[in-house]
């Protein structure tokens, strides 16, 4: 995520989050709308057009990190009270500010709340009692409030998976590799190895964005999920360096290209080399390594352009390195947020079995 990011934060905010937390259940059994990677800002207009409005860019704005083109967590779309109307009151990710002149506490307060005008949505609001005290619990605040819509935007998606048809490729997965996880519906195996399987999902068409214009088209994405083992050996496979160098040793022998003689490879260019961190799966039964970058034909007659992948390794009970490593492939002007959404939740998802 985005490097320059506040890592603490007081203890009394972490504490609203735990405390004031609510969960009212709606009755309409509505799904929520808007798009992945979205934020709908309600609060009045003299808020939104103060200096509050950078503390939200540079806080809720961040970046998944090493991709090219930049891909942010959120977009933030901004509608006063007034306009916010029964129409979008299902929005997936809500943030209400509010300056109360009624409210007595010594320091603004946060609540979360979670499917109140439709199921998967997560409301938070921040209220104070005063413009100054607003902005200081914004700047106390607003970094957890970051990393719970960022959460739930891969978390909401785990379950609408696990409803998905495809039994009979998870048995396959249980059976070569000892694991199981989510995919979306109608998800496909197209090679398969004993130790090496590529999945596609379907391919989607998704808006193309033209910067400085409001012309659209339609660009067509393709992603999906390469899983491979080897022997485990030591901690040191481990290291990002060896886990690349076994990522390009399997790339290499499993997946040409198209054009005879290239196959995919990993980019190792400084404004995209690859990066990762320890991670735990949602059911927080399983410790891993994650890892992101970029990936890019490599080969005669030339290299050629990518795109995205985002991997998690771990061990599974038959003692082998196990890698599920997504991917994104799409025109550099269509917006990755929706798939890299879904391949995280993928990897998170993931559960070894015998």
């Amino acid at each position: 995520m985005k490097r320059a990011i506040r890592l603490f934060l007081p203890l009394l905010i972490v504490l609203l989050f735990t405390q004031c937390e609510s969960s009212r259940k709606t009755s309409s059994g509505l799904s929520v709308t808007g798009k992945i990677g979205q934020i709908l800002v309600v609060c009045e207009q003299g808020i939104w057009e103060s200096k509050l409005q950078e503390g939200l860019d540079s806080n809720l704005v961040q970046y998944i990190l090493p991709y090219l083109p930049d891909v942010a967590t959120f977009k933030l779309i901004h509608k006063t009270p007034q306009h916010f109307t029964q129409g979008i009151k299902r929005f997936r990710n809500t943030l209400f500010i509010n300056i109360d002149p009624d409210y007595k506490g010594e320091t603004g307060k946060i609540e979360k709340r979670k499917d109140v005008w439709a199921l998967g949505q997560l409301v938070i609001d921040i209220t104070a009692k005063d413009y100054n005290q607003l902005s200081a619990t914004c700047e106390k605040g607003l970094a957890q409030v970051h990393k719970e819509f960022n959460n739930y935007s891969w978390q909401r998606i785990i379950p609408h998976f696990e409803n998905a048809k495809n039994k009979g490729l998870r048995s396959k997965l249980k059976t070569n590799f000892g694991l199981d996880l989510v995919m979306p519906s109608n998800s496909r195996l197209v090679t398969s190895r004993k130790n090496f399987y590529r999945i596609e999902f379907p391919s989607a068409s998704r808006p193309i964005e033209f910067v400085g214009s409001h012309s659209e088209d339609a660009g067509t994405v393709y992603s999906g999920i390469m899983v491979y083992q080897y022997d485990y050996i030591d901690s040191s496979q481990f290291e990002l360096e060896n886990l690349l160098n076994a990522r390009d040793t399997m790339l290499k022998y499993n997946v040409p290209s198209e054009v005879d003689g290239m196959y995919m490879g990993t980019q190792y260019n400084d404004f995209v080399y690859p990066e990762g961190n320890t991670v735990k799966t949602f059911d927080k039964q399983l410790n891993g390594f994650e890892m992101r970058g970029m990936f890019m034909f490599k080969g005669r007659p030339k290299h050629s352009t990518g795109g995205a992948f985002w991997a998690f390794h771990f061990i599974n009970k038959r003692k082998k390195m196990v890698c599920v490593s997504g991917y994104v492939d799409a025109p550099m002007t269509t917006p990755w947020t929706h798939q890299l959404r879904e391949i995280q939740a993928v990897l998170r998802s993931i559960k070894v079995v015998k």
